[in-house]
């Protein structure tokens, strides 16, 4: 729990709750882990926290510290490191005065013996976003180097601001020369995700970060991208990132940038991460270089995508028919599968995406987290679609791998030297 000056304690008598949907679930040792090195802890404002009454062995809501009547109490939701998707959402009842909740995920947490706990399951090891490797002065230390080696490239100086302003690991990767280098491209997009991080238009949300203001040159994009393959090991570039629009809007630029790239070197692996709205456009992609693709979903039921991703000027036939184009092509596809339990878990959803693989056998599902307020959501997904009670995201891991056992399971686009 936390009270009104932010201070976070644990409640004698009381354990932690998880929430999926309308769900209710005490948390032990054997439901949650050790809270990742990286996560973070957010105090939830205007909402109550439910907790499971130990002695009563009872479900309770409080709206005041028992210890310290009068006292207001808040729940506390841990904001997961990369690589870990959550198994149940911090459990609270909201105030009538409650306004949506931040662009963050917000996983149910707890504490034992003398650490934090989290309701979380491992689904990537890779130390591709560990911040204990990503030491601020190296950081800074490859900034002056990039600025002398490319001091008129616009990109170069955006990503500077991604990672010394918003603390982006994909920015901080591309200074620190690591693993994957992100090429944000694209100031327009064609839907209009509830969850979207870098534009938000007359809603309650504020957005994450700005939206990158300009269209880099094919050849600003290549001086980034070839830097960063011929520095690192089995290195990846990707065009998609949380601070664009969608790449496939800018796909003539990204075309001729990959063929500058592929100009000058075979090494590498570039990638796209988008919501596959432009079959004709990934065609495109893949005939210039491409080599994997990684499209958003949020749901394999069409009325759920669609309530979701808000699309403009394409509809999910489009998003089926662009994996159809990468399946044929026979290039690597993955899906960034957003996840909030409580939907995500229904046995409706896990009947559509099983579905779903079998007409499209797709390579990775990465189980990523919804950066969104998880009781709108659910209100939203239902309100569109009626779902049973979820059978735990554990349950859904299990079901898909037995079901597609190969299947690959992780967070971070794999390098093509990893693919088979």
């Amino acid at each position: 729990m936390a009270n009104q000056n932010g201070e976070i304690f644990d409640l004698e008598g009381y354990a932690a709750v998880g929430m999926a949907g309308s769900s209710f679930v005490p948390l032990d040792t054997n439901n949650t882990i050790k809270m990742p090195y990286g996560s973070e802890l957010m105090l939830l404002p205007d909402r109550k926290p439910v907790l499971y009454n130990i002695s009563k062995k009872r479900l309770e809501t409080l709206h005041e510290n028992p210890f310290e009547p009068g006292k207001p109490l808040f729940p506390v939701a841990a904001f997961n490191s990369p690589g870990y998707v959550i198994s149940y959402v911090s459990a609270y009842q909201e105030n009538k005065s409650a306004d949506y909740l931040p662009l963050f995920s917000y996983g149910a947490a707890g504490w034992s013996k003398d650490a934090f706990r989290s309701a979380a399951i491992l689904v990537d090891s890779e130390k591709r976003q560990d911040l204990r490797l990503m030491k601020y002065e190296d950081v800074v230390s490859g900034v002056k180097k990039m600025r002398k080696k490319m001091p008129a490239n616009r990109l170069r100086k955006h990503l500077e601001k991604c990672a010394l302003e918003y603390g982006c690991p994909a920015g901080k990767n591309f200074f620190l020369s690591r693993f994957e280098a992100p090429l944000p491209t694209s100031q327009y997009c064609n839907a209009r995700c509830l969850g979207c991080l870098s534009l938000q238009k007359n809603s309650h949300v504020p957005c994450s970060q700005d939206r990158i203001a300009f269209t880099p040159s094919p050849e600003e994009i290549a001086e980034i991208a070839i830097t960063h393959i011929n520095r690192v090991n089995n290195s990846i570039v990707s065009f998609g990132q949380g601070c664009e629009g969608d790449p496939l809007m800018v796909a003539d630029v990204i075309e001729e940038a990959i063929k500058i790239i592929r100009s000058s070197t075979t090494k590498g692996t570039i990638n796209v991460n988008t919501n596959g709205s432009k079959p004709d456009a990934v065609k495109r992609l893949i005939n210039a270089g491409l080599d994997s693709i990684r499209i958003s979903i949020n749901s394999f039921q069409p009325k759920c995508y669609t309530a979701y991703f808000r699309p403009v000027d394409y509809s999910f036939s489009d998003v089926k028919k662009s994996m159809d184009i990468v399946l044929k092509k026979g290039k690597f596809i993955s899906l960034n599968y957003l996840n909030c339990p409580g939907f995500t878990d229904t046995p409706e959803e896990l009947e559509a995406l099983t579905g779903f693989m079998e007409q499209y056998p797709v390579n990775m599902i990465q189980w990523r987290n919804l950066n969104f307020d998880p009781i709108r959501y659910v209100e939203r997904m239902h309100s569109t679609s009626p779902h049973s009670m979820p059978a735990g995201v554990k349950t859904l891991l299990s079901r898909i791998k037995k079901r597609f056992p190969d299947l690959k399971y992780g967070y971070f686009n794999p390098p093509k030297e990893h693919f088979k």
